[in-house]
């Protein structure tokens, strides 16, 4: 592992999250930048920033460090806390809305010469 970034209670659910994580899950960062800025989801723009932001704590780490050979080696998606409000509902009965957190790290790593795509 070369860089990691996390990106704290996101206001999205993580199964929407998982959607577009597993999308880049394994590619290179440039091929992961693209396919997160073509992205239709929300929760795209947020990823796309804690890309760059682990990009950005490679080259801090590691001055000499190439970015074409950056690939995302791991990503996950965790359960934040979930905000527990309410509406009415029919015949005076209360109906309970979750408003889902999630949290999301990101590792990059460098590609080894003999391997394409990152893919292990």
């Amino acid at each position: 592992m070369i860089s990691r970034a996390t990106l704290r209670y996101l206001k999205t659910s993580p199964q929407k999250t998982r959607l577009v994580a597993d999308q880049i899950r394994g590619k290179e960062v440039g091929e992961a930048l693209a396919i997160l800025k073509a992205s239709p989801k929300r929760v795209a723009r947020p990823l796309e920033k804690l890309l760059n932001s682990a990009i950005a704590n490679a080259q801090q780490l590691e001055e000499r460090v190439d970015i074409d050979r950056l690939y995302v080696a791991r990503i996950f998606v965790d359960k934040g806390p979930t905000e527990r409000r309410g509406r009415a509902g029919t015949m005076g009965r209360f109906m309970p809305v979750l408003k889902r957190r999630s949290h999301v790290t990101i590792e990059l790593d460098l590609l080894e010469p003999g391997r394409a795509g990152g893919r292990r």
